[in-house]
C-alpha cells in the first residue's frame, strides 16, 4: 500500500497530472477508457452499497423512511462537494476519519470478549480454504485496501495540494521547481496514513469476527442485519456501529464519487478539480453528482444486495489494481516523465510483489469462477 500510494502522489507531484491524464497522454486510448469504465462500475456500485448502509443506520438512529434518508444523504453530499471551498472541503474529510475509531473502541467494550490468542494465531498463520468464496473475500479484501479509486484520488490529490499551496497555478503548470521537502512530506503523510488504515481494518476485521461471527451471524444483508446482532451487548455497541458507519459514508462516498470525476474528466478533457468553483468546472462537479445520483437511484432496485454489492466491487477492484500497478510502474520507472524522481529499486520491487501477489489471487478467483480450477 505505502509503495504504489508513494508512487501515486509522487505522480501527481512531477507531473502535474491526474493519474488518467498522464495514462491518456502514454498509453493507447482503448486502454484508458476500458480502465476508467471499470473504476466507474466499481465505484457506482460501493457507492449504492455505502449510501444503503447510511440511510438504513438513520433510520435505526433516528427513524423515517429508509428512501427519504437515501435521497436526504444523496443530496447534502452533493451539494457540500460543490459549495465548500477545496480547503475547507479537506478538512472536514480528515475530521471525519475518526469515525473508524468506533470499530476499535466496539473491540474494548465489555461485552466483546477478543481471544488475543486466536488473533494472533490468524494472523501468523492464517487458514487457507481456496473455495470460491474465500479467494472472492480474499481477493475483495486486497480489492478494498490496495484500491484502484486511491490511485486516482492520490494523484489528484496532490495536484490539488500544489493549486492550494500556490506551488502552481493551474493544472500542470507549477511556479517554481519541485522541492525536495514536498516530496518528503508527501511520504511522511503517505506512511502515517497507510499504517493507520491498517490498524483500523484490522480491528474492522477483529470487530466482526467477535462480534457477528462469534454469535453465529454469518449471513448479514443488510446494516440493520448488523446492527440486530448487536443489539445483546448493548446500546452503546449498536450506536458506535451505526455512526461509524454514517462517518465513513461521508467519507468515502465523495472519495468514490470524486476519483471517478478526476478519471472521467481527464479522459473527456474537461477542466476537472474541487480547487475549481462550479463554474468553470461544471462537467466535472456533474460527474461526481451523477455517480452519487446512480447510486442512490440503484437502492430503489430492491433486487440488488447491498452487502454483495460491497464484496463484489471490492473483488472487482482487486481484478483491476494489478493492471493499474504495472502501469503505475511504468510511469514511475519512465525517466522523460519522472526525471530525477524515477523509481528506486525498493519501490520497484514492493511494486512488482504487489502485482505477483494480487495478480496471482486476481487468477485463481476468475479460474475458479469459470469452474476450471476448484480449491
Amino acid at each position: 500500500m505505502i509503495a504504489v500510494q508513494e508512487m501515486c502522489g509522487r505522480i501527481g507531484i512531477v507531473t502535474g497530472k491526474g493519474l488518467a491524464g498522464v495514462i491518456k497522454n502514454q498509453f493507447p486510448r482503448w486502454m484508458l477508457y476500458g480502465l476508467v469504465a471499470l473504476l466507474l462500475v466499481a465505484n457506482v456500485f460501493n457507492i449504492y452499497a455505502d449510501l444503503n448502509a447510511m440511510a438504513a443506520s438513520l433510520n435505526m438512529l433516528l427513524g423515517g423512511p429508509v428512501q427519504m434518508w437515501l435521497l436526504v444523504v444523496s443530496a447534502i453530499l452533493i451539494a457540500t462537494i460543490i459549495a465548500i471551498p477545496y480547503a475547507q472541503y479537506v478538512k472536514g474529510l480528515r475530521w471525519l476519519c475518526l469515525s473508524l475509531a468506533a470499530y476499535a473502541i466496539v473491540v474494548f467494550m465489555p461485552g466483546v470478549h477478543v481471544d488475543l490468542l486466536a488473533v494472533i494465531n490468524g494472523l501468523w498463520t492464517p487458514t487457507m480454504h481456496l473455495s470460491a468464496s474465500w479467494v472472492l473475500t480474499v481477493v475483495g479484501y486486497l480489492g478494498t485496501t490496495i484500491s484502484p479509486y486511491l490511485f486516482f484520488w492520490q494523484t489528484d490529490e496532490e495536484v490539488e495540494e500544489e493549486i492550494e499551496s500556490g506551488a502552481a497555478d493551474k493544472l500542470g503548470h507549477r511556479l517554481h521547481p519541485i522541492w525536495k521537502r514536498e516530496i518528503r512530506n508527501m511520504r511522511v503523510d503517505t506512511v502515517v496514513g497507510m499504517v493507520i488504515s491498517q490498524v483500523v481494518a484490522t480491528f474492522i476485521v477483529i470487530c466482526t469476527a467477535a462480534t457477528l461471527f462469534a454469535s453465529g451471524h454469518r449471513d448479514i444483508q443488510t446494516a440493520q442485519d448488523a446492527a440486530r446482532a448487536l443489539a445483546p451487548l448493548g446500546a452503546g455497541a449498536v450506536w458506535l456501529f451505526t455512526l461509524g458507519i454514517v462517518g465513513t459514508g461521508m467519507l468515502a462516498i465523495p472519495t468514490l464519487a470524486g476519483s471517478s470525476a478526476y478519471a472521467v474528466s481527464e479522459a473527456a478533457g474537461w477542466r476537472y478539480g474541487l480547487s475549481q468553483p462550479f463554474h468553470q468546472a461544471k462537467h466535472f462537479y456533474l460527474a461526481i453528482a451523477g455517480c452519487v445520483a446512480v447510486g442512490c437511484g440503484l437502492n430503489f432496485v430492491q433486487s440488488i444486495n447491498p452487502v454483495r454489492a460491497l464484496l463484489y466491487s471490492a473483488a472487482l477492484n482487486g481484478t483491476i489494481a494489478p493492471v493499474l500497478i504495472v502501469v503505475i510502474l511504468l510511469i514511475c520507472r519512465n525517466q522523460s516523465i519522472m526525471g530525477p524522481y524515477r523509481n528506486g529499486r525498493a519501490s520497484t520491487v514492493l511494486g512488482i510483489f504487489g502485482v505477483l501477489a494480487m495478480g496471482f489471487a486476481a487468477v485463481l478467483l476468475i479460474l475458479n469462477l469459470a469452474g476450471i480450477w476448484r480449491g
